[in-house]
């Protein structure tokens, strides 16, 4: 439980269309803050238009941080990110102002609020072993040998399988006992001021598609081609963005503008109803704010 003498620190989240960013810009503007970006896809330099990044007009209007400066091929993870963004808490709070998080990315905030687990070593060998399984017998084994996590997790997600079983093997503890140890989270040191904007499912919806519908008004469909221009891996976390795809496969001419339109809109509603979820049931405590 935070003093009351702890510096404070406003959070601004919800899902993707919802208005959230006017939210923290007014607050900004009448606080004296200065936001910082909670969104994985407004970090990159290159995901500018179709990131629906602050323009120059509402960054004349506040100081805004963590936007825009990761290249594309340097992508940050929650850790990496909640590092940067405490820096950033330190320095407005070292400035008199109150540090505003807006965004998204659910695991981004709970990585910095809730702070993360010690990452365990893994043995190589280990490793090596079972990234080798296939899905089936990774749930088998992981089913006899760590049953909780088995039992948390779905049984064709392979990745999350496999690196449970290496902890397992590696370290003789549940990864699950690892997660509980969670250290270096803001929670307690601050005085939250947290809040959702909610917003009704149809209404969202529209939303998610006029933004979309803006977005390529504004250069999306360029900035698409800039990317697929830069042969970048297309794991890579920027060319998975949402719309990215999509477009990118209309340029590479396996669909049509149209088709990529419809399923960009589809993906972006899809994504605005997972993050709705995330935020329902991880911070049902926290005050809902509607446009």
């Amino acid at each position: 439980m935070a003093s009351p003498s702890s510096p404070p620190l406003a959070v601004i989240a919800g899902p993707t269309a919802s208005g959230k960013s006017a939210f923290a810009l007014r607050m900004a503007e009448t606080r004296r803050g200065v936001i910082i970006n909670a969104d994985a896809s407004q970090c990159y330099r290159d995901l500018s238009v179709l990131s629906a990044r602050p323009s120059p007009a509402e960054t004349a209007r506040a100081p805004h941080r963590l936007y825009g400066f990761l290249d594309a091929e340097s992508p940050v993870g929650a850790a990496g990110w909640a590092d940067l963004a405490r820096r950033e808490i330190a320095r407005a709070h070292e400035q008199g102002l109150l540090p505003i998080l807006v965004g998204g990315t659910g695991l981004y905030l709970r990585t910095l609020l809730h702070g993360i687990a010690p990452v365990p070593e893994i043995d190589p060998d280990v490793r090596a072993a079972v990234r080798a399984l296939d899905t089936a017998t990774l749930a088998q084994m992981l089913a006899r040998e760590d049953p909780a996590m088995a039992t948390r997790l779905h049984p064709n997600d392979t990745q999350r399988m496999a690196r449970a079983l290496e902890v397992m093997r590696s370290t003789g503890i549940s990864l699950g006992d690892h997660q509980a140890q969670l250290s270096g989270g803001l929670l307690g040191v601050v005085a939250l001021e947290p809040a959702v904007v909610e917003i009704d499912r149809d209404e969202l919806g529209r939303r998610c598609d006029t933004r979309f519908d803006t977005m390529l008004a504004e250069g999306g469909l360029d900035e698409a081609a800039r990317l697929l221009a830069m042969n970048l891996d297309p794991a890579l976390p920027v060319m998975k963005a949402i719309g990215v795809p999509p477009l990118v496969a209309h340029l590479r001419g396996e669909c049509t503008l149209e088709t990529a339109i419809l399923r960009a809109k589809l993906d972006t509603r899809r994504y605005a109803k997972r993050q709705r979820t995330w935020f329902r049931n991880q911070t049902p405590d926290w005050p809902r704010l509607r446009p």
